[in-house]
């Protein structure tokens, strides 16, 4: 089940340059910032308890992305 709405999904990849948008490529898309999301979440989930806070904060999911590796596909 998707998350993401997927028209902000297509308009990201329209922004990016596409004229035309697939949903095959908008789903593919909404899956992968799905999937890294929740890593990033979790990661930062992780910081915020260790500071002892309940609340998530940018500094949190700012340090999560520096350790969290994007998800590789086509490999």
């Amino acid at each position: 089940m998707a998350i993401l709405p997927v028209a902000p999904v297509s308009r990201l990849i329209r922004e990016a340059g596409a004229k035309r948008v697939s949903e095959d490529a908008r789903d593919a898309l909404a899956e992968i910032l799905e999937s890294y999301g929740f890593e990033v979440a979790k990661e930062a989930v992780g910081w915020a308890s260790h500071a002892k806070r309940k609340t998530v904060k940018a500094e949190d999911i700012r340090e999560a992305v520096k350790r969290v590796k994007p998800p590789r596909y086509g490999d």
